[in-house]
């Protein structure tokens, strides 16, 4: 890992960006992070659209965190951004957008070459990106896990034993071999589900909760679509990442 620019914003918060060999990140920590006043750390996940069209989006989630005495980081998924193109990612996401827009059912086998790929070859990097960001001497854990694709923050709690709780976003496909690894899963959890969410299925969305293995989960289910995410659903996983994180 190597840092490639460094800001500090308004709010005091440090922004630098980083490049883990070709994969790009960014890292922000508060203010008053040092090597005598290491901070926790929360991974920040996202839907693989970019880091830059996400912007807007994660350093308001880094801002809210650091708020709280959090240090977060985020890496561009494969295929994804500036990273190299991924044919096999491209056809899946044109199929996906072409049985939604019929208005079809998204088949298993869609779901299947969507996501599992991804969370292959995604959770091992965002292991390395996690070995780089813990060995930096104003970051100290524990280490949490946010947001983004829900089968990469299922994988990441189940391989990963240094992220000791995840907040989890029911708002994309899950192929049905995640749930069996949803059983795995005994960290803490905080999950989120907009309950009109227009392209998410919310039986599955409720049966993945289900199978969770861990004792101490809760589902947080708001009235709205995908992005109709209400300011209070932020201020709830705050709270939960404080309790585990602190």
């Amino acid at each position: 890992m190597h840092f490639t620019s460094e800001r500090r914003l308004d709010d005091g918060v440090l922004e630098r960006e980083f490049a883990l060999g070709e994969i790009p990140g960014i890292l922000w920590t508060p203010e008053a992070a040092s090597a005598s006043a290491a901070v926790p750390l929360i991974l920040l996940g996202h839907p693989g659209l970019g880091l830059h069209k996400m912007y807007p989006r994660l350093v308001a989630r880094a801002r809210h965190s650091a708020a709280e005495g959090f240090a977060t980081a985020t890496i561009e998924l494969p295929g994804s951004g500036n990273r190299p193109g991924w044919p096999a990612l491209d056809q899946a996401r044109a199929d996906l957008r072409r049985a939604m827009q019929a208005g079809e059912p998204v088949s298993d086998e869609i779901i299947d070459a969507l996501v599992l790929p991804l969370v292959d070859r995604a959770t091992p990097e965002w292991q390395a990106a996690l070995d780089d960001l813990l060995a930096l001497p104003e970051i100290g854990g524990p280490v949490g896990y946010s947001g983004g694709v829900i089968s990469i923050g299922i994988r990441l709690a189940v391989v990963e034993p240094r992220i000791v709780a995840a907040g989890l976003f029911a708002g994309s496909f899950v192929p049905r071999a995640m749930f069996e690894e949803a059983r795995q899963v005994t960290i803490p959890l905080h999950v989120l589900l907009q309950w009109d969410d227009e392209g998410n299925d919310r039986q599955a969305a409720l049966d993945l909760f289900d199978a969770f293995g861990s004792k101490e989960k809760s589902l947080h289910a708001n009235m709205g679509g995908h992005t109709g995410v209400p300011q209070y659903a932020g201020d709830a996983a705050a709270q939960f990442f404080a309790r585990h994180l602190k």
